[in-house]
């Protein structure tokens, strides 16, 4: 099967360097009119311009492709929602959306600002929220939708100095599950992919023969694969280098205690038993756990 998206209109949130140009590069060469939205700001989100956006547009139009720029900060839900109807007003829907932009502002959260902890929460999380509601409705309408958005291993696994990027990356792994369970009835699948690139916002952090095989055009294939018709929905997937593996939020099997008086000290006896990961599960849904916890109790009192 090609992977083709002839036809589908995508919007690439951060689009301007990086990942975010590989991304809508990528989508327009096969075939998908792409709006590249890009603030142009430094990496910790100061500044702006729109000439960053216009450079992938030039770039994609030259190659052949349909492209148009946007400077919206996804930050600004008004922005945000003219941005969509840009999109619409052009070409009549919107298939894709790669929600991609984002900031660093990294300190040891000893020493972290909180205005710096919630810029980046707002760009990260309130950045893809206001692009998945503009976006919806036009989904819905449509019967079709597509949301990629983008976690990280910091956000799924953690790293020092981070908490505000990695507080954010997996609340957008959150938002994920539930807009991936209500958008089923409406043929819109959402995902998550947790990239490791070699991009402004991580040259700093390896060695130059590292970078050159964490190119940004390595993580291509899985958004690719996640934007695609044939996506599957609710399944994070990793890449970088050319390798790409999968990530699940799990729930072990457990044990059931009961209401004891002595219920804290058991737990804290049993505690290797409750997160022994044999028999763990991926949960379809919040209420696999209530409906484990619900079961145990009842077997316990028969």
């Amino acid at each position: 099967m090609e992977i083709d998206f002839k036809g589908r209109v995508a919007i690439v949130t951060g689009a301007g360097g990086g990942l975010g140009r590989q991304h809508a590069l990528a989508l327009a060469k096969r075939g998908a009119k792409v709006l590249v939205n890009d603030l142009g700001g430094a990496v910790d989100g100061s500044g702006g311009s729109v000439s960053a956006a216009q450079a992938v547009v030039d770039e994609i139009r030259a190659a052949g492709g349909e492209a148009l720029a946007n400077g919206a900060s996804v930050t600004d839900f008004a922005a945000v929602q003219a941005m969509v109807q840009q999109a619409i007003d052009a070409w009549g829907r919107v298939d894709i959306l790669v929600n991609n932009a984002g900031i660093l502002r990294d300190k040891s959260f000893a020493k972290m600002d909180m205005a710096d902890f919630r810029l980046v929460v707002d760009v990260h999380l309130m950045g893809a929220a206001h692009c998945c509601k503009a976006a919806w409705p036009h989904m819905v309408a449509q019967q079709y939708g597509r949301i990629v958005m983008t976690t990280s291993s910091t956000g799924l696994y953690g790293n020092f100095g981070q908490a505000n990027y990695g507080a954010a990356k997996l609340a957008q792994v959150g938002l994920m599950q539930t807009l991936a369970i209500e958008g089923a009835k409406n043929n819109i699948r959402v995902n998550a992919l947790a990239p490791t690139a070699a991009t402004r916002m991580t040259e700093a952090l390896f060695p130059p023969q590292i970078l050159d095989a964490l190119r940004p055009e390595a993580v291509v294939p899985a958004m690719l694969v996640l934007a695609h018709e044939s996506a599957p929905t609710r399944t994070i997937l990793c890449a970088g280098g050319g390798s790409f593996e999968a990530a699940h939020i799990t729930l072990t099997q457990g044990v059931h205690i009961g209401l004891g008086a002595d219920a804290p000290e058991q737990l804290a006896a049993r505690l290797a038993e409750v997160t022994d990961r044999t028999g763990e599960q991926v949960p379809q849904s919040g209420a696999a756990q209530g409906t484990l916890e619900v079961q145990k109790a009842m077997a316990a009192r028969g």
